[in-house]
């Protein structure tokens, strides 16, 4: 009997010891996690990099002057805050992408109007194909904005078409033919992005001419959650089960819908394309996919697909911020609960700060539970947002983007 208890006190020993250790790890990660984001920000916030900024602002503003002095619009226009954070969590290997890219161009779909690109890619079967859609989904889109902004109001160069004819008793239609450009361009960009994704091996050959085992390309896929913040609107495109969701006035709003197999209208369109939805751990398409939609996993076309979902929401001024993660968070977080902390940790914010660019500029927002010091309210609130997605055993990577549409 005394045995047994010293085996069972020795026992309770070393899962307590197991826990402080996992609890210092997860601590020191996100600590490292912090310093590199608060570097990235202090380096951003150079005097050079403040010069090149402004130069390329002013460049922007010259070059497009006559078309703002036709529209009225004001400039430049300031660039939204925001926080991300990506860490790998309990997974092993990290397959999370993350890429933001503010001021991505000045399309004539959005009347030669700032627009800014925030993404999030979670990869399976390597992290490849994610990394190719952080490296390459951006530079599609530009181009195909490029493309419909050709072709709007019948006007190649696009002076004044959209500039003198805009006005209200023309905007419904506007709109809508704005609406329907992005939903184009966005499709578009999937479509060459899956098949980039489908030609390109892991080591980074084009044509699968490398000499590599064919099925790193086969078995590689990623889902794809992309928002462009306008002006005017918040325009999402989803392929797979990371998602966009929207705070709005104290409730979440969501801006995608997780394709899973057995979504009712999934299930109807993989088995419409000779598919079958089977139960493993959960639906999977074959067994195998756990979601109805992706980048790549050229094994398994034509039955998930690349098409995107795309929704087109009018920003209002109770709007808070825009949350986009992997399902590393979405699988132990709702979408109403994110909001509530990520907005109730813009909101302590708001009375400290009287410039909306000061939060930016150097890392002097301080986690309480970490120690750890953050670039903005947008970036701690992003950290927070991870760390109770580990606290409650998220077993995925997480990778989640946090924009304040207060200062946006």
């Amino acid at each position: 009997m005394t045995e047994y208890s010293r085996r069972m006190l020795n026992d309770d020993e070393s899962d307590a010891q197991e826990k402080c250790r996992e609890r210092r790890r997860r601590r020191i990660e996100m600590r490292r996690v912090a310093a590199l984001s608060s570097a990235a920000a202090i380096q951003a916030n150079r005097p050079e990099a403040k010069r090149l900024r402004l130069g390329e602002t002013a460049a922007a503003a010259s070059g497009s002057g006559d078309d703002m002095a036709e529209s009225g619009e004001e400039a430049p226009v300031r660039e939204p805050v925001y926080g991300t954070m990506s860490v790998s969590g309990r997974s092993r290997h990290m397959e999370d992408a993350i890429h933001v890219r503010t001021g991505l161009c000045r399309p004539e779909i959005s009347r030669r109007r700032l627009v800014h690109f925030f993404s999030v890619y979670d990869g399976h079967g390597g992290p490849h194909v994610a990394e190719l859609c952080r490296e390459k989904m951006h530079v599609f889109l530009e181009k195909e904005l490029r493309r419909v902004g050709g072709t709007r109001g019948g006007s190649a160069s696009g002076e004044a078409s959209t500039s003198s004819s805009y006005n209200e008793g023309e905007e419904n239609e506007n709109e809508v033919e704005e609406e329907e450009g992005w939903r184009r361009a966005l499709e578009r960009s999937f479509a060459r992005m899956d098949e980039a994704a489908i030609t390109t091996c892991a080591c980074g050959s084009v044509g699968l001419s490398c000499g590599c085992e064919p099925m790193e390309v086969a078995l590689g896929g990623s889902t794809a959650v992309v928002a462009v913040l306008t002006p005017d609107h918040i325009v999402v495109a989803n392929c797979g089960d990371s998602r966009a969701v929207l705070c709005r006035g104290g409730r979440a709003v969501p801006l995608s819908n997780d394709h899973k197999p057995d979504r009712p209208d999934e299930r109807a369109r993989i088995e419409a394309a000779g598919g079958r939805v089977i139960y493993v751990n959960g639906a999977r398409v074959e067994g195998i996919l756990a979601m109805s939609r992706s980048i790549g996993d050229q094994y398994l076309k034509p039955i998930v697909t690349s098409e995107p979902e795309v929704t087109f929401t009018k920003r209002e001024p109770e709007d808070e911020c825009l949350i986009i993660a992997s399902d590393g968070l979405w699988d132990v977080l709702s979408s109403e609960l994110a909001c509530e902390v990520a907005s109730e940790c813009l909101r302590e914010g708001t009375s400290a700060a009287t410039d909306p660019n000061t939060s930016a500029v150097a890392p002097q927002i301080e986690d309480e539970g970490t120690g750890a010091l953050y670039p903005s309210r947008s970036a701690l609130a992003a950290a927070l947002l991870t760390r109770l997605a580990l606290g409650r055993k998220s077993s995925d990577n997480v990778g989640v983007i946090v924009v304040n549409l207060k200062r946006s």
